[in-house]
């Protein structure tokens, strides 16, 4: 830092002297000029003989201006007819290279979109301009991921007289990556910075009340905080935070259970711009605390109430009688809970802005309950009634009111419905795109046929419902198949010709415990589906089998012997593994021929079959009243302003390229006929329309798009806890996911022999890597955060549960 400054000071000097700097003839010029006659004289002398007129009317040099223009003293190359710089009259600003014109905000917005840290430190080495504006840039969120990072940024914060004020550019800090490190005296340093807007602390079992008040002190600029699972915090640094952060907008405190609720009174009282709020298993607090943020906190979006066992009715019924933009409620395992917390809401009010409700174990709720909340909630998006084991199909008839803004129900465990209701939802929510109907005992095929006409389901969860048979994994298969009409090249539909493609979006399927399956239908599903990502199998009799083994999960430690001997769910490359196994096998040739009945011709892998026969009239009663429109848009306008992040984004594109699979003689099968190209445009010819190409090296210069672009992250999707029998809540509340991270791309080894062997060894030819739960929230406090999850024994089918936000803000 200090050479940087004397090479600052160095330029400076040289500037100076530069500017101060007067050759001979420059001064003897000057001289004249100054002794020159007044301009009325001049101009009389210059009048009589131009050319003869002395140096005394030559213009004296600029201070910006070399002397070496002025050779002499003697302008006759102006006689001459060759301008010199001043007559040019040419400015300072045109004089410069093209970048150093640049205003500032530009080069700002320029050097924003550099993604990687070192692109911009070398950026900041190119002069002290770009140095300025990109400062801001590289400390807005300093990297404390590993341990010599954070401590080479204290290092630079304690540094005395630096260059720039570093502490003043730091907007973000995240030491989730070092929570098992964390103490006070490792955030201490970072007290200095008093413009941080999101802090993140998330697990830092280590961090007491005396670091976190340090830190809150001069934070009033914070908006966003995350101290979830800081165990020894306690109400002093609630205090903290109500009396030094106004602006605070998000709080996560889930399972701090040594926070008074007097101390989140008074957070309510003082921090009345709060929007989110994340109070998992804080079993402590009670119903004065809720009331208190539904009386000051009007502009809640997001609460999450999850574990809160002592909360009643009243402060649910505050929270959406008060709430102006309530958009998401979680109420998992507020087991106090009953119908009076909505039947208690004022007649003849709706709240628009609900998308949100988790309802999981509140076992109290009846039918009664459900028919309130679609009345008044008339928008809601997705609805988790898991374990309600008080429900029937009457709650779900009023479900099905909500039509398409229906995207995701769970109604797992909810063992009184039936068939009827599956129906009525079915011809009602044709968008929904996850449902779980687990454990719901009295479904059988009917239902499962049903469901699998709509078009934009991509998981369904029917573990232990053990009536259903193959006939329901066909259907899954062949509704995949859809007939799509043909269309030219200006985009009209061309009457009377029709195709069938793969429209297939079921990415995940759970089928655990359904114990009537085959292998014949799930290779059909497997050869159907091919954005299929999960398959839960576990207990099916039929995928007990060592060779197949070889492509599903290793069981978690905490199971039970019982436990490992039925797992089995395949994931990830697991799923490609165990097509390609199933497809190339002489022993599964038979099972995968046509099912008798069926045309003898039958594709290997999903693709395009032309068709020139009109479509049957059937097609479009098979999907109800809201049949599949290719032109109707996949995401539903909420039309209330609000970029909550809750549009789903489905059927991506289709998957390129072959995918395995076989013929009906057992062998691998070529890839599907591509359809005839549309009719093409006719072809003018004559002088008319003929032009001449340009060459393309004259096109070929640089231009915005070889600007650097910014590196886009993919969000991974985050895999579902492992499968156990009834051991944990159900639903997407993320606060308690348990997840584990997606298998690293790899080959399988195919040789059956090799499977055989790895109980005896207790290798698994399928690594897991497991990860931690992260997630974000949208909206104002998008960042990356990490949160504990539960141990893999306490998720069970939750396979929609990544739907909601995460624990952390920051």
């Amino acid at each position: 830092m200090v050479r940087q400054q004397g090479h600052a000071r160095s330029l400076d000097v040289i500037a100076a002297q530069r500017s101060r700097r007067r050759s001979p003839t420059a001064t003897a010029t000057a001289t004249a000029t100054a002794t020159a006659p007044p301009p009325d004289e001049a101009n009389t002398r210059a009048g009589d003989d131009s050319r003869s007129s002395s140096s005394t009317s030559s213009p004296a040099p600029a201070d910006n201006e070399e002397s070496d223009f002025f050779p002499a003293g003697n302008d006759s190359q102006s006689s001459l007819g060759v301008p010199n710089l001043q007559d040019m009259q040419v400015a300072d600003d045109e004089c410069l290279p093209p970048i150093n014109r640049l205003p500032n905000e530009i080069l700002i917005s320029i050097f924003a979109k550099l993604s990687q840290s070192s692109d911009i430190l070398h950026v900041m080495l190119t002069c002290k301009r770009w140095a300025r504006n990109s400062v801001d840039i590289l400390w807005h969120r300093p990297a404390c991921t590993t341990w010599d990072k954070h401590s080479s940024i204290c290092q630079t914060l304690g540094v005395q007289n630096p260059y720039f004020h570093y502490r003043d550019f730091i907007r973000r800090l995240n030491l989730a990556a070092l929570a098992d490190k964390v103490n006070d005296g490792s955030v201490m340093p970072l007290a200095v910075c008093n413009r941080v807007e999101r802090l993140t602390l998330t697990n830092c079992k280590g961090l007491t009340d005396s670091g976190l008040t340090a830190l809150i002190q001069n934070s009033n600029h914070l908006s966003a905080l995350d101290i979830s699972g800081d165990e020894q915090i306690t109400e002093t640094s609630i205090y903290a935070i109500a009396e030094h952060c106004p602006r605070l907008q998000g709080l996560n405190v889930s399972s701090c259970t040594r926070i008074a609720p007097d101390s989140m009174v008074r957070l309510a009282e003082n921090c009345r711009y709060i929007k989110r709020l994340k109070l998992n298993d804080c079993h402590q607090l009670t119903d004065e605390a809720i009331l208190a943020f539904a009386e000051h906190c009007p502009n809640i979006l997001e609460i999450d109430l999850h574990q809160c066992r002592l909360i009643q009715n009243e402060p649910i019924t505050a929270l959406l009688a008060k709430g102006r933009s309530l958009r998401e409620l979680r109420l998992a395992n507020c087991e106090l809970i009953d119908d009076g917390a909505f039947l208690s809401l004022p007649p003849n009010k709706t709240y628009e802005h609900l998308r949100i409700l988790d309802l999981t174990s509140c076992t109290r709720l009846t039918d009664r309950a459900v028919e309130k909340i679609i009345d008044v909630a008339p928008r809601l998006r997705n609805l988790v009634l898991a374990k309600c084991r008080n429900i029937t199909d009457a709650a779900v008839f009023a479900i099905s009111r909500l039509g398409k803004n229906l995207h995701y129900v769970h109604l797992g465990h909810c063992g009184h419905l039936t068939d009827e209701a599956v129906k009525r939802l079915v011809h009602c929510c044709n968008r929904i795109r996850y449902i779980d109907l687990g454990c719901c005992t009295h479904l059988t095929d009917d239902s499962v046929t049903r469901l699998a006409t709509l078009p934009k389901l991509k998981r369904i969860g029917l573990v232990k419902c053990a009536n259903i048979t193959d006939e329901s994994v066909y259907a899954l298969a062949k509704a995949n198949m859809r007939l799509r009409s043909r269309r030219d090249a200006d985009g009209n539909i061309i009457h009377g010709e029709h195709y069938t493609s793969s429209h297939s979006s079921l990415e995940r399927v759970h089928l655990s415990y359904c114990t009537n399956l085959t292998l014949r239908s799930i290779i059909r599903l497997l050869n159907s589906c091919p954005r299929l990502t999960h398959l839960s199998l576990t207990g099916v009799q039929a995928f007990l089998r060592e060779d197949l083994e070889a492509f599903s999960r290793d069981a978690p430690q905490e199971f039970t012997e019982h436990q490992r001997q039925v797992f089995c769910v395949f994931s990830g490359q697991g799923v490609l593994g165990l097509r390609r196994y199933l497809n190339s096998e002489r022993d599964f040739a038979e099972l995968r021929g046509p099912l008798p009945g069926e045309p003898h011709q039958q594709p290997g892998h999903p693709g395009y079959a032309v068709t020139a026969n009109t479509a049957p009239a059937s097609h479009a009663q098979t999907l109800g009243d809201g049949a599949f429109d290719d032109g109707e848009p996949d995401v539903v306008d909420d039309d209330d302003g609000l970029e909550d992040g809750s549009e789903m984004a489905i059927d991506t594109q289709p998957l390129m390229g072959p995918l395995p699979g076989l013929g009906t003689d057992g062998q691998a099968s070529a890839a599907p006929p591509v359809p005839p190209p549309p009719p093409q445009p006719p072809f003018l010819s004559g002088p008319v329309y003929q032009h001449t190409a340009i060459p393309g090296e004259q096109l070929s210069r640089p231009g915005p798009s070889s600007a650097v672009l910014p590196r886009v992250l993919g969000s991974d999707e985050e895999e579902d806890g492992n499968e156990v029998m009834d051991m944990a809540p159900a639903g997407p509340s993320a606060s308690t996911a348990s997840t584990a991270a997606l298998d690293p791309p790899h080959e399988y080894a195919l040789n059956p022999s090799l499977s055989r062997n790895r109980q005896a060894s207790g290798a698994s030819p399928v690594p897991v890597e497991p990860g931690a739960s992260t997630a974000s929230v949208p909206g104002p406090f998008q960042g990356h955060s990490t949160s504990s999850g539960t141990s893999g024994a306490t998720a069970y089918e939750n396979f929609g549960q990544n739907d909601g936000d995460g624990n952390g803000f920051a």
